[in-house]
């Protein structure tokens, strides 16, 4: 019961609700991959749950680099004064619940155990995954690390969609048949752009907090409101007319443009960080059509609906988003 409960402590703690910008990506590589006569269920399995393991693991080296640099109850004390701040980043370190050496050794097992996975698939599929792992672990590190710690230099929203994107997709494609497909690229980079989407929205919601610590994000590095905006636009557009210019190249299957549907989420999306953007204060309604947003009672007792809403409906979008594309490999 010991061993459930501090697994348990740490995965809670690994913000494990942000697993959905990694599990939908390798759950829809595994779908397309399953078309292929080489397509092997265990192989798949093992490489989407070395997925998961890795990103537990590094969600906690994210803590355990941005507390080394400093003390995280930043956001405590923001919030106290008046900012319109989330809750505290690491409260498990900040209430003494875990220290810093407790936290590098989950960081290592988590790792630990997506290696392993890792390694099993290597000794079926050969060379290349233990590369692509290679990469992807690099940059993941490099998310808040030393030396590059590009989620400070307004780097970070495009490093994770490259590599919950083309990287990931590629990864658990090739894990799961044997071989990589250039065409899953034009599947892969709109669901990055989706990915990406989700950090991009929060980063402009946590804008001055982040301001604040000296941390620059692609919000902060664009400057303005117009350019952040553009950029919004940009992230939200493109997947659709990739899918769209994929089908008219006839590189795609028509059944893909069953996307489109989900249209009027980013829009909603969109619209809503307008509304942020120009009057944060204004309150928001969750609707229906939005999506599943689970605890919402509690969300709201805790007067962070405002953030919530919007960070529920781009994890929706990218969630719907891919349902879409699994429909469409499946009638194709």
């Amino acid at each position: 019961m010991k061993l459930f409960r501090v697994v348990k402590f740490w995965i809670i703690n690994a913000r494990y609700h942000a697993l959905v910008q990694s599990l939908l990506p390798a759950l829809l590589a595994v779908c397309l991959a399953a078309r292929e006569e080489t397509f092997s269920p265990g192989l798949a399995f093992l490489a989407v749950i070395g997925v998961e393991l890795g990103h537990l693991g590094l969600n906690l080296f994210d803590d355990y680099f941005d507390f080394r640099r400093q003390n995280s109850g930043y956001r405590d004390l923001m919030a106290r004064a008046g900012m319109r701040a989330r809750i505290a980043k690491c409260p498990y370190l900040t209430s003494g619940a875990a220290n810093l050496n407790q936290l590098l050794t989950a960081c290592l097992v988590f790792c630990g155990l997506a290696l392993l996975a890792g390694l099993a698939i290597f000794l079926d599929r050969g060379h290349p995954i233990i590369w692509l792992a290679a990469v992807m672990a690099l940059l993941g590190l490099a998310y808040s690390g030393w030396p590059l710690r590009l989620s400070y230099r307004g780097l970070g929203e495009i490093e994770i969609g490259l590599v919950f994107g083309p990287l990931l997709m590629s990864g658990v494609f090739y894990s799961a048949c044997g071989q990589f497909d250039p065409a899953l690229l034009l599947i892969a980079v709109p669901v990055g752009l989706l990915v990406m989407n989700i950090v991009y929205a929060h980063a402009i919601m946590d804008l001055e907090p982040d301001q604040r610590i000296g941390k620059m994000t692609l919000a902060g590095l664009l400057g303005s409101r117009p350019a952040r905006l553009v950029m919004l636009a940009l992230v939200l557009g493109l997947p659709y007319v990739l899918v769209g210019l994929g089908v008219a190249s006839g590189r795609m299957n028509p059944a893909n443009l069953l996307v489109w549907l989900t249209l009027p989420l980013a829009a909603a999306l969109f619209k809503l960080m307008l509304q942020y953007v120009r009057d944060p204060a204004r309150p928001v309604e969750r609707r229906f059509w939005m999506g599943p947003m689970n605890r919402w009672e509690v969300i709201t007792a805790n007067g962070i609906e405002w953030f919530m809403v919007r960070w529920y409906l781009a994890r929706n979008l990218l969630l719907f988003f891919c349902l879409a594309i699994m429909a469409a490999s499946i009638i194709g």
